[in-house]
């Protein structure tokens, strides 16, 4: 079976480490899945980012505007890679990344009316060009189909990390660059769906937004691996990205709770009696999460119920 190259470092193992510790606290923190609110902010950020790379200029506000059905000016080229991505994300949860028919699946959402052959591997030569420069040749078209299948078979039987195997399929997939166009978005979208399998959190944590601060970083990381034949370095450059991604929403996360005590705590003292159902559509959090947050003031002994569910009325404490 076909094994790529690469070495797992010090720094590796150390990233892991980090990364695992963060997944865990952000799982137990955010009840597995972030607010519903955040979830829509990040995969904006994830959408926008990764067309961004490819030199998609639409702003976070325009492709914000395409997602909520509004009109918006700009290349219609470019607004069609914002709805093919919004569809193709669409389908994370019920995409097999180990398959190739799920593969090109999404490949095929991802660039239609783009290109002719969405949802096709390439048929002729290809290259990676920084300005007029080749930086990378792909293997020959004959050769895609082959190297997919060993690859593909890899990432699932690897018993490597999924931290590490994700990201070496990241590196592979672009080297082989199976596809006429549309293999950095594919890349970095089947690096997220490879992710999922191991921590379902990792379909709402935007890395691309940290890859396109450090895009040229990205593409150095690339070539470096090219000429040394092993993605090593790109591992590396990845993991950091996702340690960072995984950090800023945590941040992110730790504001939004913050919020949401306020504006319930808020609720409470001007409407005593406010319901469940109420604080949710205040808030925008689940019931669940509407819940976890009274559990906390009640611990922190800012709110008290007095009588029953039904019947009954909060109490906030003035004395704090």
């Amino acid at each position: 079976m076909y094994i790529p190259p690469f070495t797992i470092t010090d720094e590796i193992t150390s990233l892991i480490a980090d990364i695992a510790e963060l997944v865990g606290h952000l799982t137990a923190t955010a009840d597995h899945l972030p607010a519903p609110h955040l979830r829509k902010e990040n995969r904006i950020k994830t959408i926008q980012s990764s067309l961004a790379i490819e030199n998609n200029s639409l702003t976070v506000d325009q492709v914000t505007a395409i997602v909520e059905g509004k009109r918006v000016l700009g290349p219609p080229n470019e607004i069609q890679e914002v709805r093919n991505a919004l569809d193709a994300y669409e389908l994370l949860m019920e995409l097999n990344p180990y398959k190739e028919k799920d593969l090109l699946k999404a490949h095929k959402l991802m660039m239609t009316d783009l290109v002719n052959e969405n949802g096709r591997y390439r048929q002729g030569g290809v290259g990676v060009f920084d300005g007029q420069k080749c930086i990378h040749m792909a293997p020959p078209a004959q050769r895609v189909p082959v190297l997919m299948a060993d690859l593909l078979g890899w990432v699932k039987q690897t018993k490597v990390h999924p931290l590490v195997s994700s990201c070496v399929f990241h590196y592979e997939f672009e080297f082989i660059h199976p596809f006429a166009d549309g293999n950095g978005r594919m890349g970095r979208m089947w690096q997220t769906l490879l992710l999922m399998q191991w921590k379902p959190i990792f379909a709402w944590i935007p890395v691309e937004t940290i890859v396109k601060e450090h895009q040229q970083e990205y593409y150095a990381a690339i070539a470096k691996s090219d000429s040394e034949a092993n993605s090593t370095v790109f591992i590396t450059f990845m993991l950091q990205c996702l340690k960072q991604a995984l950090m800023e929403m945590e941040e992110s996360n730790q504001k939004s709770n913050q919020k949401s005590n306020q504006k319930i705590l808020s609720s409470i003292r001007h409407n005593p009696s406010v319901t469940i159902r109420e604080l949710q559509e205040e808030t925008g959090l689940s019931e669940s999460g509407v819940k976890k947050v009274i559990r906390q003031l009640k611990a922190e002994g800012l709110i008290q119920r007095i009588g029953g569910d039904k019947g009954g009325h909060w109490e906030v404490n003035t004395k704090l």
